[in-house]
């Protein structure tokens, strides 16, 4: 018996304008989960993925100019998720008896439409 948890994104759930690349990939993870998940359940293994919506991380400063400052203007409008928040959704997966399996978790700031 095994826990498999990945981290993908809300951007795995809906496609966002000027973020291509990185919404693939996190439809990639989100879809590799998902199969995973279903090649695993008869050995015992629960595969989880958890989607966050914005986190306050170093992301922001890793984009292109001008999508940079929408962004920053964007996490700045609201309270945005920690990454202890985050580490609290692993928890839950995880602590779950074994007959339960979380296979989706989406995890957004209260403010994010």
């Amino acid at each position: 018996m095994a826990d498999l948890v990945n981290v993908s994104s809300v951007a795995g759930r809906q496609a966002i304008g000027g973020a291509a690349v990185y919404s693939m990939t996190k439809f990639g993870v989100t879809a590799f989960s998902e199969a995973l998940r279903q090649e695993l359940a008869a050995l015992h293994v629960r595969v989880s993925t958890v989607e966050p919506g914005a986190v306050a991380t170093e992301l922001t400063s890793h984009i292109r100019d001008g999508i940079r400052e929408q962004n920053q203007a964007w996490y700045a409008s609201m309270e945005t998720l920690q990454s202890q928040d985050i580490a609290d959704a692993v928890t839950y997966i995880v602590t779950r008896p074994r007959h339960v399996a979380v296979n989706e978790l989406l995890i957004r700031p209260t403010e994010q439409a």
